[in-house]
């Protein structure tokens, strides 16, 4: 089984046009079709709704290279 995730576009017809290239062989499939409703429309969510914190930019020298967060003996 292969997943393709493509965009489509329906005309007024009714008909979907869509193209995608596939490494398929000539034949029947048996194809699933999931529609998004509207999906260039509506902005992306966080699905998992986690907290942001903006703590502002970093300070102009800061740096996280190991020599300068640890001492001497690497710890």
């Amino acid at each position: 089984m292969k997943t393709i995730e493509t965009d489509a576009i329906v005309t007024n017809e009714g008909q979907l046009n869509l193209n995608v290239s596939v490494d398929l062989a000539p034949g029947q499939y048996k194809v699933v079709l999931v529609v998004e409703e509207n999906t260039a429309q509506t902005p992306k969510q966080n699905r998992l709704n986690l907290p942001v914190i903006d703590v502002g930019p970093w300070p102009e020298n800061f740096s996280l290279r190991r020599e300068d967060m640890y001492g001497d003996d690497g710890r």
